[in-house]
C-alpha cells in the first residue's frame, strides 16, 4: 500500500525522478514510524430527525446493548454452571470464571492490532462478531445434558468460552471508537453526548440480562433440571441480533482505513530504549536525562515525549488491578455466597446469580462427620470402640430423636473401619462400618424383630444447589414406595429400610406429596422445604392414620437473608461509577492525543490483571471464604493508601505542554546522532 502511494506521488511529480538517491548523513537505523495515510474522505451521512447526530450511531448503540446483554447474561450463570452442571469445586469454578474474565480483557489488544493494522474497525467488528456467535452456539451445546458426557460438556464449554473471549475482547476497543468516527469534528459536543448514551446502553444491557438469564435458568426446567442451555442460548440469540443490526447499517457508516498500530510503536520504542541503555551501560557513555531518551537514535522526538507522558499515567495504574479483583467477584464468590442465603424477600424471590453466612464447617483431612438416627422403638446407646473419639452423645438416643449436630470423628488413614457398640434394652450389639475422610455419614439404627442392626449412609457434603432444597427418604415399610415430588421429579424407595438418592426441589410448602405402593395410594405432608436445607424423611406406619413422614433437617435452612448483600452491591457499584468515570476522564486528559488507544488498552489490562489475582488466591491460598473476603478487603485498603500517596505527589500536566516541549528536549542526542553513520538510503 505504501509502495503504491509512493509510485503515484512520483508519477504526479516528475521532478522527483531526478533527485539524488544518496544522503550524507542518516540515523543508525532507517526504520521510522510510518506516516499515517491521508484522512479518509468525508461523506455526508443521514442525520437523526434533522439533528447533528448521524443515523449510523443508532445501529451502533443497539448493537452494543445486545452485545452487552449477551456477554453479561451468559456470565451471570457461568459460576453456577461450573458448580452444578460440570460438578466442579467452588475453587475450580471461581478460578476458571476469572481466567475467562481475564482472557476477555487481554484480547482487546489483539482486536485493536487487527483493526489498526489490517482490517479496519468495521471489518474487525463483523468478523470477530461471527467468532462471538460461534462461541455462544458451542457453549449452549455444551450445556445440553443429552449431548455426550462430562468430558464432552467440558471440552465444548472451554472451546465456546475461548471463542467468546476472543469475540467480546476483540470488538471491545473498536465499537465505541467506530461510533466516534461517525461524527464530524465540528460536532464534538454531540459526540460527547453519544458516548454517554453508548455507556448507558452498556449498563442497561448488563443490568437487564443479569435478571433475565437466571430466571431462564431456574424458572424453566430442561430435561428435568435447571435449563442452562436456554440461559446460554438466549444471550447467543442476542449476539446474533447485535451482528445483524450492525451489518444493516453498513452502507451509511464512515469507515476509516487502518492507520497503523500505535500500541506496537509504543512497545517497540520502550523496548529499544531499555535494550539500548543496557548496551551502553559503560561509565564512559554520557548520561541522559530520562531513560526513554535512549530511544532517540531510532524514534522521533515527539513519539518519545508522548511515551514519556504515557508512562507517567501507567505508573498510577499499578494499584488499580486490586479494585477490579474485588469488583469482579460479584459473579463468582459473591454468587456462591448468595447460594447459602435465603432469597425470599416476601414480594419476590431472588436467584443467587441475580445478586452476584458462610458455609458450615467442612471435615478436614483424616476427619469425618457422623450423626446417629435411631429408628428403633426404644433408646439406644452408641459407643465408638478402640478409639479416642468421644464426641458422640454420652446419653442414650431416643427413638426418632433429632440430633442437634454432626459429631466429628478422627481417622488414622484416609479410610478406616469403625467398630460400634449398640446397647439396646438388655442387648449389646457390635457392628463395623467403613468410612472415608472428608465425608458426612448417618448411622441408621433399625429394629430387626427383637434385635437391632445398623447401616451407614453417606450424606450430602455441602449445602444444596443455588438455594434449592435436597430431600431423601428412608422407607421402613415392607413394600417399595414411588414418590411424586413434582410433575417432573419422581423417585423410588426400596422396601425394608431402603434409602433413596437425593433429589432437589424448589422451596415451598409440600402438604400432600403423592405416594403409592403396590397395594395402596397415600399422601405425605412434608411441610415447608426451605432454602438450602437438606432433609431426611422416614416413611413409617406406626399410627392408625396410615403411612407418615418423620422429618429431620440435617443441613439447616438458609436463615441469613439475601437482602444483606444489597448494601455491599450498592457500595461497590457506587465505587465502580466513581472509579471508572473519574479514572477514564483523568487518563484521557493526561495522555497525549496519539496515546489514547494505548491508554484504553492499558486500562483494560488492569481488569485482566485483577482477575488473575483472584484466580491465584482462589487456587492456591487455601483460605475459607470469610477469610478470603477479609484478605481482599485488607489488600484493597492498603492499595487505597498507597494510591492516595501516589496521587498526592502526581503533578497534572496539559497535553499542549507535551506538544510544545517537543523542540526543547533531547537536542544534544539528535546532534550526536547525526554524525553516527553515513549510508545510502532510498528516498
Amino acid at each position: 500500500m505504501l509502495e503504491e502511494r509512493e509510485s503515484k506521488e512520483l508519477a504526479m511529480n516528475p521532478f522527483q525522478k531526478n533527485e539524488s538517491k544518496e544522503t550524507l548523513f542518516s540515523p543508525v537505523s532507517t526504520e521510522e514510524v510510518q506516516p499515517r495515510p491521508p484522512s479518509f474522505p468525508k461523506k455526508p451521512s443521514p442525520k437523526i430527525c434533522g439533528s447533528n447526530y448521524p443515523l449510523s450511531i443508532a445501529f451502533i448503540v443497539v448493537n452494543e446493548f445486545c452485545e452487552r446483554f449477551s456477554y453479561y447474561g451468559m456470565k451471570a450463570v457461568l459460576t453456577l454452571y461450573f458448580l452444578y452442571f460440570l460438578h466442579w469445586s467452588e475453587n475450580t469454578s471461581t478460578s476458571v470464571y476469572h481466567a475467562f474474565s481475564s482472557l476477555c480483557y487481554f484480547t482487546p489488544i489483539l482486536g485493536a492490532a487487527i483493526a489498526d493494522s489490517w482490517l479496519g474497525k468495521f471489518k474487525t467488528i463483523i468478523y470477530l462478531s461471527l467468532v462471538y456467535v460461534l462461541g455462544h452456539v458451542i457453549k449452549s451445546m455444551g450445556a445440553l445434558p443429552i449431548l455426550g458426557g462430562p468430558v464432552v460438556h467440558t471440552v465444548l464449554s472451554m472451546i465456546g468460552l475461548s471463542l467468546i473471549a476472543l469475540g467480546t475482547g476483540g470488538i471491545k476497543p473498536c465499537v465505541a471508537a467506530f461510533g466516534g468516527d461517525q461524527f464530524e469534528e465540528k460536532h464534538a459536543e454531540e459526540r460527547t453526548r453519544y458516548f454517554s448514551v453508548f455507556y448507558l446502553s452498556i449498563n442497561a444491557g448488563s443490568l437487564i440480562s443479569t435478571f433475565v438469564t437466571p430466571m431462564l435458568r431456574g424458572d424453566i426446567q430442561c430435561f428435568g433440571k435447571d435449563c442452562y442451555a436456554l440461559a446460554f442460548g438466549v444471550p447467543g440469540l442476542l449476539m446474533v441480533i447485535a451482528l445483524v443490526v450492525f451489518a444493516v447499517g453498513s452502507k451509511i457508516y464512515k469507515k476509516p482505513p487502518p492507520e497503523g498500530n500505535i500500541v506496537t510503536q509504543v512497545v517497540k520504542c520502550i523496548w529499544f530504549a531499555i535494550s539500548n541503555r543496557f548496551k551502553n551501560r559503560s561509565g564512559d557513555v554520557p548520561k541522559r536525562e530520562h531513560w526513554l531518551d535512549w530511544a532517540a537514535e531510532k524514534y522521533p522526538k515527539q513519539l518519545i515525549l508522548d511515551v514519556k507522558a504515557l508512562t507517567r499515567v501507567l505508573f498510577l495504574y499499578i494499584p488499580l488491578p486490586m479494585f477490579w479483583a474485588l469488583l469482579d467477584q460479584q459473579g463468582s464468590r459473591w454468587t456462591l455466597q448468595a447460594t447459602r442465603m435465603n432469597g425470599n424477600l416476601g414480594f419476590f424471590v431472588l436467584q443467587p446469580d441475580q445478586m452476584q453466612e458462610m458455609a458450615p464447617l467442612q471435615p478436614d483431612s483424616q476427619e469425618m462427620f457422623l450423626q446417629v438416627l435411631n429408628l428403633a422403638d426404644d433408646e439406644v446407646k452408641v459407643t465408638v470402640l478402640g478409639d479416642k473419639n468421644n464426641s458422640l452423645s454420652a446419653e442414650s438416643i431416643r427413638p426418632f430423636q433429632k440430633m442437634p449436630h454432626y459429631s466429628k470423628l478422627h481417622l488414622k488413614t484416609k479410610s478406616q473401619n469403625f467398630h460400634f457398640q449398640l446397647k439396646y434394652q438388655n442387648l449389646s450389639v457390635y457392628t463395623e462400618h467403613s468410612v472415608e475422610e472428608k465425608k458426612w455419614y448417618s448411622l441408621i439404627i433399625r429394629e430387626d424383630g427383637k434385635n437391632i442392626s445398623s447401616m451407614m449412609v453417606k450424606d450430602a457434603e455441602n449445602q444444596t444447589t443455588s438455594g434449592m432444597t435436597a430431600v431423601r427418604f428412608v422407607n421402613t415399610l415392607h413394600e417399595e414406595v414411588n414418590i411424586s415430588l413434582s410433575t417432573d421429579t419422581f423417585l423410588s424407595v426400596d422396601e425394608d429400610y431402603g434409602v433413596s438418592a437425593y433429589r432437589t426441589v424448589r422451596r415451598g410448602e409440600y402438604p400432600a406429596v403423592r405416594c403409592r405402593t403396590k397395594d395402596e395410594n397415600f399422601s405425605l405432608n412434608l411441610g415447608l422445604l426451605d432454602f438450602g436445607a437438606a432433609y431426611l424423611f422416614v416413611i413409617s406406619n406406626s399410627t392408625s392414620q396410615g403411612p407418615q413422614a418423620w422429618k429431620m433437617e440435617y443441613i439447616p435452612a438458609n436463615k441469613m437473608s439475601i437482602a444483606w448483600q444489597l448494601p455491599q452491591y450498592a457500595l461497590v457499584t457506587a465505587g465502580e461509577v466513581m472509579f471508572s468515570v473519574t479514572g477514564l476522564e483523568f487518563s484521557y486528559s493526561q495522555a497525549p492525543s496519539s496515546m489514547k488507544s494505548v491508554l484504553q488498552a492499558a486500562w483494560l489490562l488492569t481488569v485482566a490483571v485483577g482477575n488473575i489475582i483472584v484466580l491465584i488466591v482462589a487456587q492456591f491460598s487455601g483460605l475459607v471464604q470469610w477469610a478470603e473476603f477479609i484478605l481482599f478487603s485488607c489488600l484493597l485498603l492498603v492499595v487505597c493508601l498507597i494510591f492516595s500517596i501516589m496521587g498526592y505527589y502526581y503533578v497534572p500536566i496539559k497535553p499542549k505542554d507535551i506538544q510544545g516541549s517537543a523542540d526543547k528536549q533531547i537536542p544534544h542526542i539528535q546532534g550526536d546522532m547525526i554524525n553516527l553513520e553515513t549510508k545510502k538510503t532510498k528516498l
